[in-house]
C-alpha cells in the first residue's frame, strides 16, 4: 500500500485545520508530529466501500457520484447545527472505519477540527470546498479573516464542490473513474436546471420586496447568486449572539420597507425571528413568518427535501412565494412535500 503525504490528502483547507490543531496542541505544552496517511488507491478495496461525510449536503453529492460503488453515511443529520456539533464516540468510530471521509470545510465543522485531523493520519480526508477557487468565496469582515462556509447556497459553487468529489473518488478508486464521471454528468444536468430555476424564480419577486431576512447569515452566497438582499439576525456562525441593537436595526428596516415576511431556519432557534415580529408589531406593522428554510441542514431523510436539490428547491420556492414572486406550489420538480400556498397568502396580507 503506497503512502500519501498528509498535506496532499487534506488539501488547502485541510492544511488550515492542521495548523489550527498543531497550534492548539503546542499551546497546551505538547507537540504532534503528523504521520503520513495511507494512500486510498488500495488494491484491497472491497465493494461497496465505506464513505463517511459530515453534513447532509456533502453526503448527498457523494452518494450521487459514488452510486453503487459505496455506502455513504452522514454524521450530522436534519435539524442539527454543524457550527455547534461535537462528534460523538459513534461518529469517531464511523470515521475511523471509513475508507474515505468528506466534509464541507472552511471551518463549518469547527468543533470537529481535532477529530478530522486525527482521522486524516489513517484515512483519506477531503474538504469538498477545496474544489472552489478562493476568488469565488466570500470573506465577510466579521468572520475574522475566514471564508463564509455556506457555499452550497449557490448552486453553481456546489457544482464545483461536486466535481471535486468526483475527482477525489476517481483518484481513490481509479478503476471506476468512468462510472464516477457518468454519475457526475447526470447530476450536473439536474444541478444546472436547479440553478436556472433559482435565478428565474427569485427574479420574479418585485424589486421592492426582494429582501430576505433569516435567523443567521447562511444565505449570503444565495443572495449574491440570485440577486436578493440578505440580512441575517445572527452572524455567519450560530455561535455568535444577536444583540438588541442588531434586532432593533432589523425591526426598523422591516417597518420602513414594509416587509411582509421573515423566515425561520430548520436548524436554528426561532426566538430572534419572533423578537423581530413582536418588535414590528409594536410599531404598527404586521410581518409574518414566510416559512421555514433549510440552511445548515437538509430536510427529513427519505423525503425530497432531504436531498440537496429538494432543499434548494424548497428554499427558492418558499422565498419567492412568500415575498410575492411566482413559483409552482410544489416547486421545480413538483415534488415538494409541503405546500407553500399558505405562506404566500399570509405574506400578501402584510
Amino acid at each position: 500500500m503506497r503512502k500519501m503525504p498528509l498535506n496532499r490528502i487534506l488539501g488547502s483547507h485541510g492544511r488550515q485545520l492542521l495548523i489550527i490543531f498543531l497550534a492548539t496542541t503546542m499551546s497546551a505544552g505538547c507537540t504532534t508530529k503528523p504521520a503520513e496517511s495511507n494512500d486510498s488507491a488500495s488494491v484491497n478495496l472491497e465493494y461497496p466501500y465505506k464513505i463517511v461525510c459530515t453534513i447532509g449536503m456533502v453526503s448527498d453529492i457523494a452518494r450521487e457520484i459514488a452510486g453503487d460503488k459505496a455506502n455513504v453515511t452522514g454524521i450530522i443529520g436534519e435539524s442539527i447545527d454543524p457550527h455547534l456539533y461535537q462528534p460523538t464516540r459513534d461518529d469517531i468510530v464511523a470515521m475511523s472505519g471509513a475508507d474515505i471521509v468528506f466534509y464541507n470545510g472552511r471551518l463549518l465543522e469547527g468543533k470537529m477540527t481535532d477529530t478530522l485531523v486525527k482521522i486524516s493520519r489513517h484515512r483519506p480526508v477531503f474538504a469538498v470546498t477545496d474544489g472552489i477557487p478562493d476568488d469565488r468565496l466570500l470573506a465577510p469582515a466579521e468572520f475574522a479573516g475566514h471564508y463564509d462556509p455556506h457555499v452550497w447556497m449557490d448552486v453553481s459553487l456546489w457544482i464545483q464542490a461536486a466535481d471535486f468529489c468526483r475527482k477525489s473518488l476517481s483518484e481513490f478508486d481509479a478503476a471506476n473513474a468512468a462510472d464516477y464521471q457518468r454519475n457526475y454528468d447526470a447530476l450536473l444536468t439536474r444541478l444546472q436546471a436547479l440553478d436556472a430555476y433559482a435565478k428565474s424564480t427569485i427574479s420574479s419577486v418585485p424589486n421592492d420586496r426582494r429582501i430576505l431576512i433569516t435567523a443567521h447569515d447562511a444565505f449570503n452566497y444565495f443572495g449574491r447568486a440570485y440577486d436578493i438582499d440578505v440580512r441575517g439576525i445572527q452572524g455567519i456562525s450560530t455561535e455568535s449572539e444577536a444583540g438588541i441593537k442588531d434586532i432593533n436595526a432589523l425591526v426598523k428596516l422591516i417597518v420602513s420597507r414594509k416587509i411582509a415576511a421573515v423566515f425561520v431556519e430548520s436548524s436554528v432557534s426561532q426566538k430572534n425571528v419572533t423578537a423581530l415580529i413582536e418588535g414590528a408589531a409594536a410599531q404598527g406593522h404586521d410581518v409574518t413568518i414566510g416559512g421555514t428554510l433549510f440552511s445548515d441542514a437538509m430536510g427529513t431523510a427519505g423525503t425530497y427535501e432531504g436531498t440537496y436539490i429538494g432543499m434548494i428547491d424548497h428554499n427558492v420556492t418558499t422565498i419567492a412565494r412568500a415575498l410575492g414572486g411566482i413559483a409552482p406550489d410544489r416547486g421545480l420538480n413538483g415534488r415538494l412535500t409541503t405546500s407553500t400556498s399558505n405562506a404566500k397568502e399570509n405574506s400578501r396580507g402584510g
